[in-house]
This record gives C-alpha cells, structure tokens and sequence, in this order.
C-alpha cells in the first residue's frame, strides 16, 4: 500500500512537471486542472482537558441527554474549547451533554481530531454544513464575521441533527457557562419553538431600516404583538415544532426579501425577530450577560450588568481571547481566562 502511495504521488508530480512545461512553452493554451486542495489553515493546539463524571444521581438512559449544539468555526476554535470546558465544569452530570458541531466539510477531520484529544471522554458529532446552502442568501452586514456561512448555520440546524433530537439548546462559541446547563435545559417552554432571555427595554426599531418600518405590509408581521429583543446566541429550541412549522423556510423568506429591499444590518438576528420577537419563552436574564465584546464597531470595555450570571456573553466585536492576547483586556475577560485551554495561554493566567 505505501508503494502504491508513493507512486501516486510521483505519478502527480510528473503531472504537474510536465502541466507547467505545456503551458510555459505555448502560449494560447489554458489548462483548467487543478491537482491540489486549499490547505486547512493551522489549528491552535490545546492543553487535554480534566475528565468529568456524572454524579451518582445522574440517568444513563437517552432522556438523560442534554444537546448542545454550537458551530465549530477555525477563528473561533479557541472560544469553543472555553465553552465546552465551562459547559462540563459546572455540569452535575457532564456525561450526559451530547454535543452537535457544525462544520464546513473541508475542515472536519482536522476539526475533530482537535475535539477529541483535548476532550477524550466527550460525547460528541460533527455535522458537514454546505454553505451553499446559505451562500447565495447572505446580504452584507455591518461586520465581516456576521456575513460568514457558518453565522447562518443555526437556521439549518433541525434539518441537519437527528430526527430523534426534540429538543437542543444552541451556544455561540464566545461564551462560557458558569452555572448548570441542565437548569436551562429543563426551561418549561409553554408551546413555544424558542426559549432565550428577551430584552424588552431595548429600542427594537434599531434592527430595521425606514425600507422596513415605512412599508405597511412588512410591518403588518408584527401586529398583535409586543415584540422585544432577544439575542440568538444562546437558545432553547423545540425542534419538532421547528421542524413541523417549517420556520427554515420562513427565515429564508425574510433573507430573500432582505435581498430585494435592504430592511435590516445585522446578519442571521433580524429574521429570527421578525418570526419570533414577541412570541417565545422569557427566560432569566441571568443565562445571557451579553455584549461583553463591545459594539459590532470599536469592541469597547463595557461592565457586567447587575444581577446573578450563569452565562457571560462576548457577543459584540470584541474577543476575549484577542484581548488577552494584545495585553490589553477588558476586566470581564479575566472571566474568561480560566477556561482558556490553549497552549500558550498561561501568561494570561498569571497577569
């Protein structure tokens, strides 16, 4: 088999020897082969995590199983390996999280070799997401990050998990858990398809454009509503009801009347207000202190709202990691420090 290998390889290299030598020596010839792949780019390398068991009060059964679903993006890697480290840390029964990652495919078997051996006990499934799936859809927004394929994977996500999944809660990849998950988990959803913690006191014309709140018949998606803001970062979804109301499409929708009109500037958020803003399940504030990253402009400091935490939220321009590593941190990211597991993180530990 090696021998076969190797000769594979020459035989592509003489290929590509004598490509370069047809083309270099005739001048109106165009050869349209390509021989080689994008290259991964390098991922970070992390320290192996602790095990985590379950306590003696923890099920074995499936119903035990609490899902989780994040995206695994390479510039974010970092922040997910924080997460899911918070994520099990403060878990009762951390044998029990069943993790779903959503990956572009070219990507993913480096991706899970990254997962599995800096969490060798997790329970966990990565999932190939096509970006073209989103591609053509996705309008410009007011930052670059917002634009990107996997941003809009969580619309995709109940047609990607397994059927047999009900219900899942989806985390960004900027955040770290400080509590039990399970408390969130168990959220009585009252016939709702999203729980997540609403901000009514946020000025919910910000999100649309006068395209929007000048045209009447957009606007008519509202009515009978009091609609407030809630943050897609960290949600609760009743993935039956997802899947039988066909809110996939419905989100597509909106994005396709974006296309036409330009009635928002914030990437994936806006269609999700505008189906569900009004009508899901409030829950505490207390599982999203977001906007630790700033504005989606300057990524300023900003403080920790008052009131008890069991979520910090780096929503916003800013990254905790970034900061650290520029030596010039916001005071909420030494939050964030102790679940860092890179490599060459500990000075950030030591400051």
């Amino acid at each position: 088999m090696a021998s076969r290998s190797r000769s594979y390889t020459q035989l592509l290299g003489l290929l590509s020897f004598n490509l370069l030598l047809f083309t270099t020596s005739t001048k109106a010839v165009r050869v349209g082969v390509i021989l080689h792949k994008p290259s991964a780019p390098t991922l970070p390398v992390f320290r192996e995590a602790p095990a985590f068991r379950n306590g003696d009060q923890c099920g074995n059964q499936d119903a035990d199983h609490i899902h989780i679903a994040m995206t695994l993006d390479t510039n974010y890697l970092r922040g997910t390996m924080a997460a899911v480290l918070s994520l099990l840390q403060h878990s009762t029964c951390p044998e029990n999280l069943s993790f779903h990652f959503l990956s572009l495919a070219h990507f993913e078997n480096d991706l899970f070799t990254s997962i599995k051996s800096t969490f060798p006990y997790l329970n966990f499934k990565i999932y190939q997401f096509d970006p073209n799936l989103v591609r053509s859809k996705i309008s410009k927004s007011i930052r670059e990050a917002l634009d990107q394929p996997l941003n809009y994977a969580r619309i995709y996500l109940a047609d990607i998990i397994p059927s047999s999944v009900n219900r899942i809660i989806y985390l960004d990849s900027d955040l770290v858990v400080v509590d039990d998950i399970e408390k969130l988990w168990h959220v009585e959803m009252e016939g709702k398809v999203v729980a997540a913690p609403e901000y009514c006191h946020a000025n919910f014309t910000y999100y649309f454009t006068k395209a929007f709140w000048s045209d009447p018949e957009l606007v008519k998606v509202l009515e009978g509503k009091r609609p407030c803001y809630f943050n897609t970062g960290v949600m609760v979804v009743d993935v039956g009801k997802w899947r039988r109301g066909m809110y996939t499409q419905k989100v597509e929708e909106w994005m396709t009347v974006q296309k036409q009109r330009r009635i928002y500037h914030l990437g994936s958020l806006p269609p999700f207000l505008l189906i569900f803003a009004g009508d899901i399940k409030a829950v505490d504030h207390r599982w999203n202190q977001h906007g630790l990253g700033g504005d989606n402009f300057e990524g300023k400091c900003r403080t920790l709202h008052p009131g008890p935490i069991s979520l910090l939220h780096w929503s916003g321009k800013g990254k905790p990691w970034l900061r650290l590593d520029s030596r010039k941190p916001c005071s909420v990211d030494h939050l964030w420090a102790p679940y860092d597991l890179y490599r060459t993180s500990r000075h950030s530990l030591e400051e």
